[in-house]
C-alpha cells in the first residue's frame, strides 16, 4: 500500500458512541480536560485568541465546542441555552447544535421541566452506547 492511499471506515452510531466513550475513559472525558485549566476565563481567552488568528490549522468547530462546554459550571448548576450562547459568543442556533451534541455523548444533560442544560452529576453512557 502506498503512503498516498486513502482508507475509509464506516461506523454505526453505536460504534461512534463506543469510540467517544473509550477516548474519554482514561482521562475523564472533556470535563476533566476543562477542569485541568486553572481558570476557565483563561481557557476562554486562549480559545478566543486561537479563533481570532483565523488559522486554518485549528478546528474552529472544536474550539467553539470547547467554549460552549466551558460555559457550564462544574457544580452542575443549570443554564439556559440563550445564556450559554451569549457566553460563548455564538448564535443560539449554533449553540443549540453544539449543546445537543454534548448531550448525545453524555457530557451535558437537559432538565426536563426547565429545559435548561447542565453538566451531569453522575456519569451516564452516551445515547446509543451498548451496555457492557
Amino acid at each position: 500500500m502506498s503512503k498516498d492511499s486513502d482508507v475509509t471506515i464506516t461506523l454505526s452510531e453505536a460504534q461512534v458512541a463506543d469510540v467517544v466513550r473509550e477516548a474519554g475513559s482514561g482521562r475523564g472525558g472533556a470535563p476533566a480536560m476543562l477542569a485541568g485549566a486553572t481558570d476557565l476565563r483563561e481557557l476562554k481567552a486562549a480559545v478566543l485568541r486561537l479563533l481570532s488568528l483565523d488559522d486554518a490549522s485549528y478546528s474552529r468547530v472544536l474550539l467553539r465546542a470547547i467554549l460552549t462546554l466551558a460555559a457550564f459550571p462544574s457544580d452542575g448548576s443549570a443554564r439556559s441555552l440563550r445564556d450559554v450562547a451569549a457566553d460563548a459568543g455564538l448564535s443560539p442556533t449554533t449553540a443549540h447544535r453544539i449543546v445537543t451534541t454534548w448531550v448525545a455523548v453524555g457530557e451535558l444533560e437537559q432538565e426536563p421541566r426547565s429545559r435548561r442544560y447542565r453538566r451531569p452529576t453522575a456519569r451516564r453512557p452516551p445515547r446509543g452506547a451498548r451496555p457492557r
